[in-house]
This record gives C-alpha cells, structure tokens and sequence, in this order.
C-alpha cells in the first residue's frame, strides 16, 4: 500500500479555515517546490499538496515515462497514476483533509498526469486546473466513467508545438462527454503558463467555490 512516505512531497496546511486542497503536479526537470506560487496564485488560503514525480529521464523529474518526444509509454502512466492517487489517499488521511475537496492542478506532463488522475481515478479529485495538457492514454479511448459534478479549468496554447491544441481539444472533448464541466481558455502562444490564463484560472477558482 502506498504512503506518504513514498513521494518526496511538501504540504503547506490550509491558510484559511475550510479550504479546499490543491495537488500541484510539476512539469518535466522541475520538482515539489515548482508550483507552490502558482498555487499560492490560483488559490490563495488552500492547502497545498506538492509531490515529486518519481521517473528520472537523465536527470529529470517526470511522472511517467515516455518511449520518445511526445510519445507516452501508457502502461507506465496507468501504473504511476494508481501509485499517485494512493499516495493522494494515504496524505488524505495523514494530513486529515476532505476527500471531496481536492482539486488538481498541474503543468506538462504533470497536467497529462492531473488528466489521467480524473480518466482513471474520478472519484478522488472534485476539479481540475490544468495548463498545457493533452488527452493522456494515447491512442486509447478512456473508460466511460461518470465525471459529472467535476469541474475542470484548460488552459491551452494554440502555438505550442509540445502539447497540440488538436491534444488540449480531444481531451476537453473527453471529459466532457464523461460529464465533466470544463471551461476551456486558449491564448496564442506556446508550451507556457500565459500570465492572462493564469488570471482566467484564479477567476475560475473563485467562481467554483470548491
């Protein structure tokens, strides 16, 4: 059984009394202190959950592997995802948050993984933000699990050559038809966290009230 002791992590307690909890999943080469300010940003007083992605790929952090540039080893993802949303369960737990109120949010690959999390696990998250992500079980199409009541931010690039708007838009298209209500925002650049997405998440966050 997965613990907390199974991820390098950092948790930052709640700020403001009956906060929500935000799983922050880095991006690729970065580690468990990248997104705290993006958290910090997106949802001022809520506990932060920041773990490690336990893949080396020479010498950088990834959540799962992959066989080549933009191409994902599946199984892998589906094996790490179940490890990460145990170790979500266990810190549940171990940090006496509310299992109904734990939102991801992540960036690359960690967004493909916060994706995967909602495909494969949907009842352990009630949201999602989510900046360059893509639909993660390549080539696969996902279970018909039910997805309603989740609510899910994609923030996209139409530019960005690393995650294809054609990817961002399949994935929309994917949780939706699992009953998902996502709120989709393109901005013209590329493979990046664009400063005005950012202010449409924090905007989004607000109107959620998760």
């Amino acid at each position: 059984m997965t613990t907390t002791d199974d991820f390098v992590h950092v948790f930052t307690p709640a700020a403001e009394p009956d906060a929500p909890t935000l799983l922050l999943l880095h991006g690729t080469g970065a580690d468990e202190n990248d997104l705290l300010p993006l958290g910090r940003a997106l949802a001022p007083g809520a506990a932060l959950l920041s773990p490690r992605g336990k893949v080396d790929e020479n010498g950088m952090n990834r959540w799962f592997r992959r066989l080549r540039e933009g191409v994902f080893d599946v199984e892998d993802l589906i094996t790490r995802t179940a490890e990460l949303a145990g170790f979500v369960t266990a810190a549940t737990r171990a940090y006496d948050l509310d299992p109904g109120r734990i939102v991801v949010s992540g960036f690359s690959n960690g967004a493909n993984t916060g994706a995967a999390l909602l495909l494969l696990h949907p009842r352990l998250l009630c949201g999602a933000a989510l900046f360059a992500a893509g639909a993660p079980l390549q080539g696969r199409e996902p279970d018909p699990v039910d997805l309603s009541g989740t609510r899910v931010f994609l923030g996209s690039g139409v530019s960005d050559p690393v995650t294809t708007i054609d990817q961002a838009r399949l994935l929309a298209s994917q949780l939706e038809d699992r009953g998902a209500r996502v709120e989709e925002h393109e901005h013209p650049g590329g493979h990046q966290v664009a400063p005005e997405t950012l202010d449409q998440a924090r905007a989004w966050f607000e109107r959620s009230r998760f």
